[in-house]
């Protein structure tokens, strides 16, 4: 027990308490603490009876069973790998950028659900970091099930086909495609690569509660680059292209 003890305080407390809560809510409706009618989201109950909590359990709750144990359990990892090696990557050390990408991707899901009559936000979320971190490491080839090697670009599209043939619907995996994209184009690629306005920033008050662990303005002028890839984010720049951050391949630790 220590060892998972040990385990569980090195996840990067940010995605420490989002795979808490992704197992504590569906462990609370599965034990029948609280009935799953409660945790989901109905857009009559969240709008005419004041039932605010809605958006925020219905993205941790997921129906455990026998026919969708295994699709939770991979979404599961899903946001404990991609999710962490966005807060250890390109978000290191500034919390309040990644919370902001977070509540961003969430409004826009919880704004989607309640349109769509979307009742559990769960995969579209965890969909919508995974698309963030594979469109910084785009060129990085990662290897998925069966010794498959595609480039990271490719990911989301490959998972939301696999997510689909083990029970899951391409709608939550294609908003949550999506809602990432259109983060990393406002944040990242508008800004950046097209030469527009900054339309996207992290809200000050932000910074007060969650300020920055190392140096640097306060929202992005570029990517932080990845500690130990300085010399490659000088040589990006010289060549006229942007060096989105350090890859990983699936499964790596």
């Amino acid at each position: 027990m220590s060892d998972i003890g040990d385990w569980f305080k090195n996840i990067p407390f940010i995605t420490r308490y989002w795979f808490a809560g992704s197992i504590l809510v569906p462990l609370i409706g599965k034990l029948g603490l609280i009935s799953p009618v409660y945790l989901v989201l109905w857009p009559d109950a969240f709008i005419n009876k004041f039932q605010i909590w809605r958006p925020i359990s219905s993205t941790l709750y997921f129906p455990v069973g026998p026919g969708t144990g295994f699709l939770y359990l991979v979404n599961l990892y899903f946001l404990y790998q991609y999710s962490t090696r966005l807060e250890t990557g390109v978000f290191a050390g500034r919390p309040a950028d990644f919370i902001f990408m977070l509540l961003f991707n969430w409004i826009c899901i919880v704004i989607t659900g309640l349109i769509m009559d979307m009742q559990l936000l769960m995969i579209p979320l965890i969909m919508s970091v995974l698309y963030v971190w594979a469109q910084l490491n785009r060129d990085m080839i990662v290897s998925f099930w069966f010794g498959t090697r595609f480039k990271a670009c490719y990911l989301p599209w490959v998972i939301l086909g696999f997510n689909y043939i083990i029970g899951g619907s391409i709608v939550n995996e294609l908003i949550g495609n999506l809602v990432g994209h259109l983060y990393f184009f406002l944040m990242f690629k508008y800004p950046m690569d097209l030469g527009g306005r900054t339309l996207l920033s992290t809200p000050q008050f932000l910074y007060r509660f969650f300020p920055s662990q190392r140096g640097g303005v306060s929202g992005f002028g570029a990517p932080p680059p990845s500690r130990g890839h300085a010399a490659d984010e000088q040589a990006g720049a010289r060549a006229g292209r942007h060096n989105w951050g350090q890859g990983f391949r699936l499964g790596d630790d």
